[in-house]
């Protein structure tokens, strides 16, 4: 069983960034970074494979970045430009073959 707990949430005004980061108790293959706001139901913002080719939702394309640190078996999303829509709980997922993994999630608030 891999534990996932995320960390950098928090509130920022419009136009604001911040860094989610996403540690893992072992490897992960592939990562992803979803978020679920308000009424809405759970959604891909962004994913990066093992060989590090990422793939973005349309709405945060060129604002946000999803890295990872194998050796420190760590995801990160890098937000700039956060917008109030992007308010919402961020999960990360974490999958090696044949299993999935969530953490418990961080809020983030984008609000004046």
């Amino acid at each position: 069983q891999v534990q996932l707990v995320e960390s950098g949430g928090g509130l920022v005004q419009p136009g604001g960034s911040l860094r989610l980061s996403c540690a893992a108790s072992g490897s992960i293959f592939r990562w992803g970074w979803y978020r679920q706001a308000p009424g809405k139901e759970r959604e891909l913002v962004a994913g990066i494979t093992s060989g590090g080719i990422t793939n973005y939702a349309d709405s945060v394309k060129g604002r946000f970045t999803i890295s990872r640190d194998n050796a420190k078996n760590t995801v990160y999303l890098q937000m700039d430009s956060l917008k109030p829509e992007d308010t919402a709980v961020y999960y990360c997922n974490g999958y090696v073959p044949g299993m999935n993994y969530w953490g418990k999630g961080t809020l983030v608030t984008v609000s004046s």
